[in-house]
């Protein structure tokens, strides 16, 4: 840590419920932890990939992020790819082959899907991406540049579990999740029709929508692990759609957007 930084109570705790749950963070190499400044972005593959590359989205989003940048030099950004369509089809074969598979492998294989659209979204922010794809959101890593981009890390978690520990490594309070839906419902709208959209709940309503238990593919709003450990740590997390790009530049001006605040 730089010499004289001292860090929060609330950085301190958040430490803590992370030493508990994943280990412990590699806190002996230098970095920067500067509240205001870093924006986590929980990039969904749906968004990224649905089912091919959304060339359009990336060169949107890029223009957008850059213009962020540009207007204010404090400004850094981390974003943690999903899998998307990739994900869904390598698994969807690997389960069809093997007559089921193991949870292990195939998740695995959308571990590997989030590096190959990380890589991705590396290479399009590559003017202000200097360092490599996070892999290990708990291990050694430099952030150099003002956008650092990571991927999924292991089996048991969504890449949204990813964005919750570097949040709380880099001492972000939120965590936007960009993804396919604009809001959380009390219910699924696919299958309830009475289904309503919510601009805010409680941690203790929302993991009982998303329950508790992970399975490779499942599709939630935010991750039931990334969940609890947000939940503990207290995190907020915005869920919003991921392509209403001037409803994300709303969010990041600080001006009214649709969404969902959880927390």
């Amino acid at each position: 840590m730089p010499t004289g930084q001292v860090r929060s109570p609330w950085f301190i705790f958040k430490c803590k419920i992370a030493e508990r749950e994943w280990g412990g963070l590699d806190l002996t190499h230098p970095l920067e932890y500067t509240e205001s400044m870093i924006t986590v972005i929980s990039l969904g593959g749906s968004i990224v990939a649905p089912d091919r590359v959304d060339e359009g989205f990336l060169g949107d989003f890029r223009a957008l992020i850059d213009e962020a940048l540009r207007a204010d030099a404090g400004r850094r950004f981390i974003f943690v790819t999903g899998g998307g369509g990739p994900a869904r089809a390598w698994q969807g074969a690997y389960r069809a082959v093997c007559g089921g598979g193991t949870d292990a492998e195939a998740d695995w294989i959308g571990v590997m899907a989030t590096r190959l659209n990380a890589q991705l979204v590396r290479a399009v922010f590559s003017e202000w991406c200097p360092d490599p794809v996070v892999t290990d959101p708990t291990g050694p890593l430099s952030f150099e540049g003002r956008v650092l981009v990571a991927a999924g890390w292991k089996p048991g978690f969504s890449s949204d579990n990813d964005a919750v520990l570097l949040a709380l490594r880099f001492g972000a309070d939120t965590v936007i999740n960009l993804s396919n839906i604009a809001q959380v419902y009390t219910a699924d709208p696919r299958v309830d029709p009475n289904a309503r959209p919510l601009s805010a709940i409680s941690w203790p309503d929302f993991r009982r929508l998303v329950g508790s238990e992970w399975a490779p593919g499942k599709n939630t709003p935010f991750d039931p692990v990334a969940s609890k450990a947000a939940s503990e740590a207290g995190l907020r997390v915005i869920c919003a759609a991921g392509k209403d790009l001037p409803n994300l530049r709303g969010i990041l001006e600080g001006r009214p957007f649709v969404g969902t605040v959880i927390g």
